[in-house]
């Protein structure tokens, strides 16, 4: 009788024991092992400072979309003196292309600096921040985002508008890509697109974003310090 109680016991501890080590392999296999789930990849976005993600409405003196008139506008753009052709949708980004039409017009951008350049993979400059530095104008905030690529993808000489974390955080800033490149979506979307440089980029490159950025990072202040000298549309 003894014994056979005995045997039971070891034969319940056994079982226990092989419980026991399942359940660890598992664990360790789904924590840090090859079962772990790998993180999502992080792209260098177009940012500017931090804004209220849930905000939803514009902020300030936003002009009304029919600014844009539904039509493409061409002008020139030029960063230290090296000219830009660009074309603006109007139809496409109403809204947006209404804010920099609004923005030439009062001549907010002569003067602002381009205080930010990536390199690849995702190689663009970022200008129009109001203190040169990347600050935004909390007083001027708007949305919603227009013409973004589905696919993130954004081609070379592409003009698009700079947001932080909402979809209404869209200021002055905007970027240029100066080539190919990808930015993957976010909880927002992307990031609007609203013209192209036509003309003038490959100059600006070897002139001006080919000299690199401070310190050899990869996104910074650029070396040769780029400012907006004029722009004009029509």
């Amino acid at each position: 009788m003894r014994r056979r109680v005995r045997d039971n016991v070891v034969a319940i501890v056994g079982a226990l024991v092989i419980i026991a080590l399942a359940t660890l392999t598992q664990v360790l296999y789904f924590t840090a092992g090859p079962g772990a789930p790998k993180p999502d990849p992080t792209a260098s976005a177009p940012a500017s400072p931090s804004a209220d993600p849930g905000a939803a409405s514009n902020v300030g003196n936003i002009p009304d979309p029919s600014l844009a008139e539904a039509r493409t506008w061409t002008g020139t753009l030029s960063l230290n003196d090296v000219t830009l052709d660009i074309e603006l949708d109007g139809a496409k980004a109403p809204q947006t292309v209404a804010v920099f039409v609004q923005d030439v017009n009062e001549n907010y951008f002569t003067g602002k600096s381009c205080h930010r350049l990536t390199a690849a993979p995702t190689r663009l400059i970022q200008c129009g921040s109001l203190d040169g530095a990347g600050a935004s104008d909390p007083s001027f905030m708007f949305g919603p985002i227009e013409n973004a690529p589905a696919d993130g993808i954004y081609p070379a000489g592409t003009i698009a508008m700079a947001r932080a974390a909402s979809a209404y955080s869209q200021g002055h800033q905007f970027f240029i890509m100066l080539e190919d490149g990808t930015i993957p979506n976010d909880a927002a979307g992307g990031y609007t697109i609203f013209g192209t440089v036509t003309s003038g980029l490959d100059t600006f490159i070897s002139t001006v974003a080919d000299s690199g950025i401070e310190g050899g990072a990869s996104d910074g202040q650029p070396t040769v310090a780029t400012t907006i000298t004029s722009v004009t549309i029509q």
